[in-house]
């Protein structure tokens, strides 16, 4: 790279994570994940957005060297996962979805055992945890058994655990599963102002829209082991332009399509999921859409214009709600 700094730190010098047509297949020949390619830079917070069986974790496993590639490359601040696992793992720290702190002990004792693992000195330990249960709000329960906490509370540790080391790329997978919904808004507060931290680079799977949505500057959808998009928020609710009309038909949405489109009044963009039919409205107002689809005479049961979601989206890539894939 053309102009840049001997004191730029190597690992803001190169992508944080770097995947070329990664790769998994399970014995029996079950396809976890299909040849996947996708980069993150230096401080993104980068999302992998899918249900449950989509390649998410799998992917994680192989990002964090817990699961071997098939085929294909990762590398983590420039560090081979399969050549130089060990450097990959050192720039690197994970919240799996599996609780692994120690309930028998304290916060700050697991914090301080994590620390000696990862070889921080006892003077800088003491700093980070001090920094950590501030800024997570542990400092209060901090010296309690991890017995006594609650499920928010855990899921706090289990990030301070992982941000002791000062990791350059930090995993998060699916952070905020089995949490109620109070819980789960306050953990996501805690994860947006990591996104604050400017040399720790996130990648959150997820396949919560919402979360998607607030936490990732970039997200990279995930359907049966492939990338099917892959943009920031913003551009891909914007492939659906700014009003969608909804219909329910009274029979084959598909035919309700087709009669659709033969009038120019449906586009390529359309799509439909049992009796519902939705219209990205693209340019036509949402009272000239109306008056079409009337005109048309089909069977609708219901109509209603709204905003695009990033679960529209996933709809129209594969044909299936995340909600109810997952």
């Amino acid at each position: 790279m053309h102009g840049r700094s001997d004191s730029v730190p190597l690992w803001a010098q190169v992508p944080a994570i770097d995947v070329q047509q990664l790769s998994k297949t399970y014995p029996g020949g079950i396809e976890a994940v299909k040849g996947i390619d996708f980069t993150v830079a230096p401080g993104e917070a980068f999302g992998l957005l899918g249900p449950n069986g989509a390649g998410k974790s799998t992917t994680i496993g192989m990002l964090t060297t817990t699961i071997r590639p098939t085929g294909g490359s990762a590398r983590l601040a420039g560090f081979d996962v399969r050549t130089e696992a060990i450097a990959a793992r050192r720039v690197s720290s994970v919240v799996f979805q599996e609780a692994v702190v120690d309930r028998g002990l304290s916060g700050r004792r697991n914090l301080q055992t994590h620390a000696r693992l990862w070889s921080v000195d006892a003077d800088t330990a003491r700093h980070r945890i001090a920094e950590l249960a501030g800024a997570l709000g542990l400092a209060e329960i901090l010296d309690r058994p991890v017995g006594s906490y609650s499920g928010g509370q855990r899921r706090r540790l289990e990030i301070a655990r992982a941000l002791v080391s000062e990791p350059h790329v930090l995993f998060l997978d699916e952070p905020t599963v089995g949490l109620d919904p109070r819980i789960r808004y306050e953990l996501l507060d805690v994860i947006a102002g990591l996104r604050d931290r400017a040399d720790t680079t996130i990648l959150l799977t997820t396949h919560y829209l919402d979360e998607a949505e607030r936490l990732c500057d970039r997200i990279a959808i995930m359907h049966e082991g492939r990338i099917v998009a892959l943009d920031t928020p913003a551009a891909l609710l914007a492939s659906l332009g700014q009003e969608l009309v909804e219909l329910r038909i009274d029979g084959p949405a598909e035919t309700a399509l087709a009669t659709l489109r033969s009038r120019d009044i449906a586009g390529a963009d359309a799509f439909t999921v049992g009796s519902t039919l939705t219209l990205p409205l693209r340019g036509r107002s949402a009272a000239d859409a109306v008056s079409a689809i009337h005109e048309a005479r089909l069977p609708v049961t219901a109509l209603s214009t709204r905003k695009p979601t990033l679960d529209d989206v996933y709809l129209r890539l594969t044909g299936d709600r995340i909600a109810d894939a997952a």
